[in-house]
């Protein structure tokens, strides 16, 4: 079976769907493929937040309804010093942002896509990519050509891969270290994120009886070394108080790193959020990064079908670029200080002592609590 589409949208993440809505609702036509099952795709727990762009963006697209949800907004937490609390102040009234678990966006986006009529196929199995310049996308027996193939399905998805070798440079930075991320059904108490000469420590909220929790640890470790006992153990020493242990239901090592692939497309592929660049997940600016990158790509795509006009799509890399790095350079000075100002083993004592001061610095400045609630609850 064969059949012609405007935009192939590869993953139905936050990037794929959100994509999917406007290209919908300004009269693009578009088939978005997931290789997952809808139950699993709508239970995958990341990040938190929605920073104001991102509010503002789906305002604009009149898509403000998939901000709604029914999971406590009040965020609350610290920020913990060797056991000492520094008060964080999570939000502010001249701040547009919601804290949105991502199972919930993605659910919404879901929702509104499928009742507008959108063309959402889950279970997609061997999705294959051909021909760049004349898109074919081939999956399960069907085939799909395309005018543009909009690649959102991660960094070991097969959009990237599509790609000729020698053509993408991969610009990184690996971390001598990485984070235990743990998802437990027990209350975020205490909430915040701890520093400490044991390593940094994040518990983070996630519902009313769930936390997404967080222990820097060495490059190397395997997950038998953290059995269930230790990370209530860590937890408590970092903090620097006691934390109430429950049920571990997800448990995995995350290694930091920052990652560009530039240019952005080829030929008709585009590649949008994580398929084109990581950050480290202290920085909280993935959805970020992920939506922006949608929007660009969106008002290019709208601008060539109905304009005829490609001037958009021509600089999509050019212009996700330059915001790309700029954001980068963010997430590398704050992935930086937090882990510096702890275990001295990595960088040293003396740069210990620099993000101490900075640290300091940061939090005699108005804005230095608002900075640190936003990322605290975005945390992915």
């Amino acid at each position: 079976m064969t059949e012609h589409t405007t935009v192939v949208v590869i993953g139905a993440g936050v990037a794929g769907l959100t994509l999917g809505n406007i290209l919908l609702r300004n009269g693009i036509d578009c088939v978005v493929l997931e290789k997952h099952s809808r139950a699993y795709v709508e239970q995958r727990q990341r990040a938190g937040t929605i920073d104001s762009r991102g509010v503002r963006m789906f305002r604009e697209w009149g898509l403000e309804e998939v901000l709604a949800t029914d999971a406590p907004t009040d965020v609350e937490g610290g920020f913990f010093l060797d056991g000492e609390e520094l008060p964080v102040e999570f939000g502010d009234d001249d701040s547009d942002s919601v804290f949105l678990p991502q199972q919930v966006l993605v659910r919404n986006l879901t929702d509104v896509f499928l009742r507008a009529g959108g063309d959402l196929r889950f279970e997609a199995d061997d999705v294959t990519v051909e021909n760049l310049d004349q898109p074919v996308v081939r999956y399960a027996g069907h085939v799909v050509t395309a005018g543009f193939i909009a690649g959102c399905d991660g960094d070991r998805g097969v959009s990237r891969a599509a790609i000729p070798t020698g053509v993408l440079t991969r610009y990184s930075r690996e971390y001598g270290y990485a984070w235990l991320s743990v998802l437990a059904e027990v209350p975020a108490n205490p909430s915040g994120m701890a520093i400490h000469s044991r390593g940094l420590a994040g518990m983070i909220p996630r519902g009313p009886r769930a936390s997404r929790v967080y222990l820097q640890c060495a490059l190397g470790d395997g997950l038998e070394q953290w059995p269930d006992e230790r990370v209530w153990s860590e937890l408590s020493a970092r903090f620097g108080r006691p934390v109430t242990p429950g049920r571990i239901a997800d448990k995995r090592l995350v290694p930091l790193r920052n990652v560009v692939h530039s240019p952005m497309h080829h030929g008709k592929l585009y590649l949008l959020g994580d398929a084109a660049h990581i950050v480290p997940p202290m920085s909280a600016k993935g959805i970020h990064l992920a939506l922006f990158d949608t929007e660009v790509f969106a008002r290019g795509v709208i601008r060539h079908v109905k304009e005829d006009d490609p001037s958009l799509l021509d600089g999509y890399s050019e212009t996700c670029l330059r915001h790309v790095w700029n954001y980068q350079a963010f997430a590398s000075w704050i992935t930086d200080l937090m882990h510096d100002a702890g275990d001295p083993s990595l960088a040293g004592e003396f740069r210990k002592r620099i993000a101490r001061a900075e640290l300091e610095r940061q939090f005699t400045s108005p804005a230095a609590s608002r900075l640190f609630g936003e990322f605290m609850a975005g945390v992915s």
